[in-house]
């Protein structure tokens, strides 16, 4: 992949030591839709197929755990909700994402995502992540309890 990124975005995508440096790849395809239309499509498939390994390896365990999650940023935009059994989106209010994110560029990135009433209009568990984190741990903690079974909301 190191190769691919290199030959498409020269040495701009690289950082110290000669790896791939996200930020500067991020400034790169953010700006230039073309390129990220790229990147995705050298990406994605590589994610499904890391995705499918991994609930492959899950479920031959002899004790298989009841529940496993996957996050994906991208999710409803790139149709890839089908692959799941159920959804669960955490979102934010703008202004909590601004506080809360390092991620130079925000705008250009959120400009092409569904909206977020959307996603959660969507999911089949939803939550907007405004408050605490111990909010946020029961909230997961209530939809990990229904989906293994063992009660919850």
């Amino acid at each position: 992949m190191r190769r691919a990124i290199v030959e498409r975005f020269g040495e701009r995508a690289l950082g110290p030591g000669g790896r791939v440096d996200r930020t500067a790849v991020g400034r790169i395809v953010f700006a230039e839709p073309g390129e990220l239309e790229w990147l995705e499509s050298l990406l994605h498939p590589l994610v499904v197929v890391a995705q499918r390994r991994w609930r492959d390896e899950l479920a031959a365990r002899p004790d298989p755990p009841a529940v496993c999650v996957i996050e994906v940023p991208l999710l409803y935009e790139t149709g890839g909700e089908a692959r799941f059994d159920v959804v669960v989106a955490v979102s934010a209010s703008p202004a909590t994402r601004a506080a809360r994110t390092a991620v130079p560029d925000m705008a250009l990135r959120e400009r092409r995502l569904l909206p977020d009433e959307e996603k959660l209009r969507r999911a089949d568990f939803a939550y907007v992540n405004d408050g605490t984190i111990e909010d946020l741990d029961a909230f997961a903690g209530s939809v990990i309890a229904s989906l293994s079974g063992t009660g919850g909301s």
